[in-house]
C-alpha cells in the first residue's frame, strides 16, 4: 500500500472520525456515527482505497 493521504487530509480524517465515534458513543447521534471508524482508519494508515479509483492523491511524497 502506497500512502495517498496527505498531512492535512490525515488530520481532518482522524479528527472527524473521532468526533463521529464520540457522538455515537454518547448517544448524541445514532448508531450510524460509528461509520467514523472509516475515516479514522484511513487517516491512521494513510491510505484511502477510493483515491486510486478516483485518480486522487493528497500525499506530496511520490516515493511512498
Amino acid at each position: 500500500m502506497k500512502a495517498n493521504v496527505g498531512t492535512v487530509d490525515r488530520v481532518l480524517r482522524i479528527a472527524g472520525g473521532l468526533v463521529l465515534i464520540a457522538l455515537a458513543a454518547t448517544g448524541t447521534v445514532g448508531v450510524w456515527g460509528y461509520i467514523g471508524i472509516v475515516p479514522l482508519l484511513t487517516g491512521v494508515f494513510r491510505f484511502c482505497p477510493a483515491y486510486p479509483l478516483l485518480g486522487m492523491n493528497t500525499c506530496p511524497m511520490k516515493d511512498r
